[in-house]
């Protein structure tokens, strides 16, 4: 059984790689947006002129956006797991797929932006959170 806090380790990458993503989103966004004449007010009202910008730093803004969706839930099963004694080498090593898959997926989008590649990827990072929270949730069933 790994101590919690190497249980828990997967969580802090995951939070770490979106801080990544968030320097990578500004450090793209900014010059672009100087670039193309956008006054920061009109990003008041988000979406209203992100067309004016490249696709590859709207990408990297739509990563950063993503890695607040489903990884959430990705961190509720991690503290669920641990908090009811979960916290196995198999769930870890689930874990640390679905991180891994994730960090991929922002790569993809954030670089050459293959959607079938892109979707794949999220699919198969989907299927192991699934997993996850199905053997969770025969854990608990008992």
């Amino acid at each position: 059984m790994p101590t919690t806090t190497e249980f828990l380790t997967p969580v802090l990458a995951l939070v770490a790689w979106t801080f990544v993503m968030w320097i990578w989103m500004y450090a793209t966004r900014i010059p672009a947006m100087k670039e193309a004449g956008v006054d920061p007010q009109d990003a008041a009202y988000p979406g209203t002129w992100a067309h004016r910008l490249r696709p590859g730093v709207r990408s990297v803004a739509d990563n950063y956006n993503h890695l607040h969706e489903q990884p959430t839930v990705f961190y509720a099963l991690m503290f669920f797991a641990a908090l009811t004694g979960g916290g196995d080498g198999t769930a870890l090593a689930l874990a640390w797929v679905y991180v891994g898959l994730r960090v991929v997926h922002s790569l993809v989008q954030a670089t050459f932006n293959r959607v079938v590649v892109r979707f794949s990827v999220f699919a198969l990072a989907t299927l192991v959170l699934m997993a996850f929270a199905l053997r969770e949730a025969l854990r608990i069933a008992g």
